[in-house]
């Protein structure tokens, strides 16, 4: 919520940011603070030099959120 509020009082209009499609509980935090799904870079980690796992599932694609101030 403070790099809102950063953002706010800097007049900018738009954040936007991306995590892995595994990063479910990044993924709750995001949503809870307003932002929305805008697009997915499939493929986006296949580009890691290792697999990343999370919770279980392989990291493949980048989730690209938005929130317009």
């Amino acid at each position: 919520m403070h790099a809102i509020q950063e953002a706010k009082a800097h007049n900018i209009k738009t954040i936007e940011i991306g995590t892995g499609n595994s990063s479910v509980n990044q993924l709750l935090l995001y949503q809870k603070c307003g932002f929305r799904i805008i697009g997915i870079d499939r493929d986006f980690f296949y580009k890691a030099p290792d697999e990343i796992y999370e919770n279980g599932i392989q990291c493949k694609d980048m989730i690209r959120l938005s929130l317009d101030l």
